[in-house]
């Protein structure tokens, strides 16, 4: 969680960025951020969950709804100032194995079928 500090505020506040999908704004802790990156002639963004790399970054909900959303606005390419058709697939492939460990985490072993002894 990023934080910055408000002489005036109680409590540290978390910063807020704006989700290139969905345009509301979220808290950092909550949106994924990506940047650009160069791999040979072409321009793929990939996903930045610990906020390190360096560079202009570009912050989605993290949901394959949104990142749906912001591949057919083209979004991607705009939110990070590169061209237009730069391969966003590297962050969808994040988010479905995002989605796959949270499904596994919901079907934990209080949530599966009985077994009757059997395996």
């Amino acid at each position: 969680m990023t934080t910055i500090r408000d002489d005036h505020a109680p409590h540290p506040v978390e910063r807020e960025r704006t989700c290139i999908a969905t345009r509301t704004k979220l808290p950092e802790g909550r949106l994924l951020r990506m940047v650009a990156r160069r791999d040979g002639d072409a321009t793929r963004v990939v996903p930045d969950p610990r906020r390190r790399m360096s560079g202009r970054g570009a912050w989605i909900t993290p949901t394959l709804d949104a990142w749906a959303v912001a591949d057919k606005r083209r979004a991607f390419g705009r939110a990070l100032k590169v061209s237009a058709n730069a391969d966003a697939n590297p962050v969808r492939e994040y988010l479905e194995t995002l989605e796959a460990q949270t499904d596994a985490a919901r079907l934990g072993s209080g949530d599966r079928e009985p077994t009757n002894g059997k395996t």
